[in-house]
């Protein structure tokens, strides 16, 4: 076993930039509250970045990718080629990430945990090779404490390279055929929620499918139930390669200080492990949207989380946390740049 790193100290929240930035906030030339949402933004980034104008000029987007055992047992519309053919069309530049990325300006960095073309040797991708793939987890956990620990450890090495690049914030992004069974297969162990309430069609199945999956599932749970109580055994006996690596992220960043984004139902799903096991971490995590998978809503309202766009997106690899960031920067240019009644010689409300 290792040191555990994922159970130290969360970095403290500045409570003296929220204490500014909401005073700041009162003396903008605008009625108080009257944009919303976009007010309590800035201020908690503001603790967050320790500064009374946070900034979100530069980001990193890690895109983490992995293959599942569980795509043999027929849980997907797509082929499990998809997840190495889709790791060039990331680093080529032709993936949704990848023009968000550029239209925002962020680093993208992409790391393969492990996939079932364990000879793939692509150019700017990172390729881990921790196996090829996840074991089928209806037969087997989907992978050794061992291989659990380095998806972990991955996670926390890309902010690692984020801090030193910079970045004000991270957002991760997956992508591995079959991803969204293993992410409901986790919830569904950790809220202890029927299955039926949370599996969805995925990346396009039919209603058949769904329930083929859900019953793939139910499967899965009745053969790890016994450890269900035990957060990161139901990581590694049901998640991906590519959901620990997130899980491992979103805590490095919780205890370096680094404000996350998150993404859509996996996403979310590995913030909720994330969260389980090291509950000061959800301060840490912002939002982007609610996406089309029916188990997103059930996972969000579970961390008490408000997302900040519903525009029924079911892409994953970061693109509606990727969206999210023009109304963060706006958030944050309108707290900062917006004159105060003082500055602009308009009279203030009265006491």
């Amino acid at each position: 076993m290792s040191n555990c790193w994922w159970l130290n100290p969360c970095k403290a929240i500045d409570a003296q930039a929220v204490e500014q930035a909401a005073a700041r906030q009162q003396q903008l030339t605008k009625p108080a509250g009257s944009l919303g949402r976009l007010e309590s933004i800035a201020v908690q980034l503001a603790g967050l970045q320790g500064r009374v104008k946070p900034s979100l000029n530069q980001l990193w987007i890690a895109i983490f990718a992995g293959d599942h055992g569980v795509v043999a047992e027929g849980v997907s519309a797509f082929p499990q080629e998809v997840t190495g053919q889709m790791l060039h069309n990331f680093v080529n530049g032709g993936a949704a990430i990848s023009v968000l990325a550029r239209q925002l300006g962020a680093q993208l960095e992409v790391v393969d945990l492990g996939t079932v073309n364990s000879s793939l040797k692509l150019p700017g991708v990172r390729h881990l090779n921790i196996a090829a793939g996840t074991q089928n987890f209806v037969n087997a956990p989907a992978m050794t404490q061992a291989q659990g620990e380095l998806a972990l450890q991955a996670g926390r090495d890309s902010v690692r390279r984020a801090l030193a690049a910079g970045a004000e914030l991270f957002i991760g992004g997956e992508m591995g055929i079959g991803n969204t069974t293993a992410a409901s297969a986790v919830a569904c162990a950790l809220l202890d929620c029927p299955v039926a309430h949370l599996v969805g069609p995925g990346t396009g199945l039919n209603d058949a499918g769904v329930n083929h999956k859900a019953q793939v599932i139910e499967r899965a749970l009745a053969l790890h139930g016994a450890q269900r109580g035990d957060v990161l055994q139901t990581l590694f006996n049901l998640g991906g390669f590519e959901i620990a690596a997130l899980v491992g992220a979103y805590l490095a960043c919780a205890q370096e200080g680094v404000a996350v984004l998150v993404d859509g139902f996996i996403c979310s799903v590995a913030a909720l492990v994330a969260v389980r096991l090291n509950p000061p971490s959800r301060e840490w995590l912002l939002f982007g949207h609610r996406g089309a998978e029916p188990g997103h809503r059930h996972v969000l309202e579970t961390l008490k989380a408000e997302p900040l766009l519903d525009l029924g997106l079911r892409l994953g690899e970061g693109s509606g946390a990727a969206l999210a960031v023009p109304l963060l920067r706006l958030a944050c240019e309108l707290h900062g740049q917006m004159a105060t009644f003082a500055e602009a010689a308009v009279a203030d409300r009265p006491a």
